[in-house]
């Protein structure tokens, strides 16, 4: 395994739609196992492919903080299939590093993907997972969180330390 470079706002890579994966193989398992050990460097909840300059529809997310790298998701090909509520609150990205904004997402999403084997899984997710996965998937569209943002960005510092670590995503 091996630490990626995270891409930063304004590298052309993440304005770009990413392409589907086809099949699971030795490069692609190298991938997400970087694309892991990235983002729990990284302090974040979770990474899309293009964050680390891969045009793959592949994130990973972990929102378990009392055991992270017990069960991290692996999401190949994601589709939100439902949507329902509202959330609002404030956002970061390991792609602009120090900032946050506020944004509304679902409250609770369906989303259907390909795990690692390559076998279709249906989840429901709530809460900060439902907003993770949102704001991973908008990434695989090159969509960035301040696109969406309620407001301006604002220096993640002004925030209590305990909000923040759950906002890095």
């Amino acid at each position: 395994m091996a630490l990626r470079q995270i891409r930063i706002d304004g590298d052309d890579i993440l304005r770009k739609k990413c392409k589907e994966v086809k099949e699971m193989n030795d490069r692609t398992g190298v991938l997400i196992d970087d694309m892991l050990d990235t983002m729990y460097d990284a302090n974040g909840v979770g990474l899309a492919a293009p964050q680390v300059g891969v045009l793959k529809r592949i994130v990973v997310i972990d929102v378990d903080y009392e055991h992270p790298y017990d069960n991290p998701y692996v999401m190949i090909n994601p589709v939100i299939l439902e949507k329902e509520g509202e959330q609002t609150g404030d956002e970061g990205c390991l792609s602009i590093p120090g900032k946050v904004a506020e944004v509304t997402r679902p409250e609770r999403v369906v989303v259907k993907y390909l795990d690692r084997e390559m076998k279709e899984v249906t989840l429901e997710a709530q809460d900060l997972f439902a907003r993770a996965i949102c704001h991973e998937l908008d990434h695989l569209e090159g969509v960035l969180y301040k696109d969406v943002a309620e407001g301006p960005l604002r220096d993640a510092d002004e925030l209590p330390e305990e909000q923040l670590d759950s906002e890095e995503e």
